[in-house]
């Protein structure tokens, strides 16, 4: 990143918007998909099988372009990777609900599916750089916000969803619509970033590569965890629910419900706590939160102990991911590469933890399976060590930013 220490703070103020209404479009562009995958699947005339298939194009885009991203923020700075990251998504997306709604051609698809996966990849590690500098340059933990305004975004997206499919909107006219508006507005508030910073050439040898570095492993392993925890919940809590407790499919859904409002409360919330305690005690705490809470919805039995179970989980899943963002972009001047490696242990968890729970469910059960993601917090815990700081953390003179 370039020297911004004298960026004026409106300019500052500006930046933090700006990036938090990128992660809200990410995620709004993400549940607007998902809100037509039943769409998707009836068009294509596909079983549940194929069509978590279908979906895994989408995982392989970005796994293979996660770890490039860093490089290429380096190169050319985090606004313009975001743009080519919208770019690909919008052109992935809308061409997906051509494939799916129109030509009905599932290797179309995926090939859309694949492009909108690489645009969602680099797009994620660009804006978290983006936004772990703006939090470095304000003093203060903001990038929990930053994730909350991701799962405000995809409750937007699910919600304006329900009513164009109850519609019938057409497929393509959705998708399509929906990514010319995030385009646009991605398009102008990536012009507000923070000023990309020179290629550095004075060096004559080459940096080791990030992914040989104990601590950024360490902290991977922690980001491992509690991706897992989220993702599980994503995949297997209403499912847990029903085959493990016998429960009715709307109770499914609301438990499923109660875990992503806790979460996203605990990101809103959660940097006031960072701020007072720092980052190894609170994470201390969501690790035993989230491992007693899994343990309280497995092992509780009753509704009210199931549910403040949940409640906990969420609580105990909101921080781990966003933080261990920071932490990667501790320093500034590798936090392109740094993130980027975070992120691929990230969504490799999120890739292949929730299948691995299935395979295991099938043995000793949906609900039983999730005990496994409790035992995570136990290495979890000790990789938090890792998080800590590595500089003291950069306070500016007070200014409106601050407030």
């Amino acid at each position: 990143m370039a020297d911004t220490s004298a960026l004026p703070a409106p300019a500052l103020l500006r930046t933090r918007n700006a990036v938090g209404l990128t992660f809200g479009l990410n995620g709004f562009l993400f549940a607007t998909l998902v809100a037509r995958l039943p769409d998707i699947r009836g068009h294509l005339d596909l079983d549940n099988g194929a069509l978590g298939l279908l979906l895994l194009a989408i995982s392989c885009g970005s796994i293979l372009a996660l770890p490039a991203t860093g490089r290429l923020i380096g190169r050319f700075g985090a606004s313009a990777v975001v743009r080519a990251g919208v770019v690909s998504c919008a052109v992935g997306l809308s061409t997906a609900g051509v494939a799916a709604g129109a030509l009905e051609s599932v290797a179309a698809t995926a090939v859309a599916f694949f492009v909108y996966g690489i645009g969602i990849g680099v797009w994620d590690v660009a804006m978290n750089v983006e936004g772990a500098e703006v939090e470095r340059l304000l003093g203060r933990t903001v990038m929990p916000r930053f994730h909350a305004g991701w799962s405000l975004g995809s409750i937007a997206g699910a919600g304006l969803g329900i009513p164009l499919t109850a519609l019938s909107l057409p497929m393509p006219v959705h998708l399509g619509a929906a990514c010319v508006v995030a385009l646009a507005v991605v398009w102008w508030a990536a012009a507000t970033f923070l000023p990309a910073a020179e290629p550095a050439i004075e060096h004559a040898v080459r940096p080791r590569s990030a992914w040989t570095e104990p601590r950024l492993l360490a902290i991977g392993l922690m980001v491992l965890a509690f991706a897992v925890a989220e993702g599980s919940a994503n995949d297997w809590l209403a499912l847990a629910l029903i085959d493990g407790y016998g429960a009715e499919h709307w109770v499914g859904v609301a438990g499923f419900s109660l875990f992503v409002t806790a979460m996203t409360g605990g990101r809103l919330l959660g940097p006031l706590v960072l701020d007072r305690f720092g980052r190894a005690p609170v994470l201390w705490a969501s690790c035993a939160a989230a491992g007693a809470g899994i343990l309280l919805t497995v092992l509780g039995g009753h509704p009210v102990l199931v549910a403040l179970g949940i409640l906990v989980w969420g609580l105990g899943s909101a921080l781990g991911f966003p933080v261990g963002m920071s932490a990667a972009a501790d320093d500034p001047a590798r936090a392109a590469a740094r993130v980027s490696v975070v992120s691929t242990v990230g969504y490799g968890a999120f890739l292949a933890g929730p299948p691995l729970l299935g395979l295991l469910g099938d043995h000793v059960g949906t609900l039983d399976a999730l005990l496994v993601v409790a035992a995570l917090m136990v290495p979890a815990a000790v990789a938090v060590l890792a998080a800590r700081p590595r500089v003291p953390a950069v306070r500016p003179a007070a200014s409106p930013v601050d407030r």
